[in-house]
């Protein structure tokens, strides 16, 4: 599960995050394109935008329930 407290400063602040456990697979960002972005500098995904109507947010509950190493969570600040 991913962590609060480990999220990167990159994402935006809301309920969606990715945590420091990404290893920059592509998942999220191929189900998600809209929602996830590659910080090219430090490999790895981030929220650059969060998701509004449900379709959005089933795309990003998509993304975080395939992550293969738990790296996104749904639990941030609204």
């Amino acid at each position: 599960m991913a962590n609060k407290s480990e999220k990167w400063p990159t994402n935006v602040q809301g309920k969606f995050y990715v945590d420091q456990q990404c290893i920059d697979c592509d998942l999220c960002r191929e189900t998600a394109p809209a929602f996830f972005t590659r910080n090219d500098e430090g490999g790895y995904s981030y929220v650059s935008k969060q998701p509004t109507t449900e379709e959005e947010i089933g795309q990003c509950m998509e993304a975080l329930e395939g992550c293969p190493v738990e790296a996104i969570g749904n639990d941030g600040e609204e």
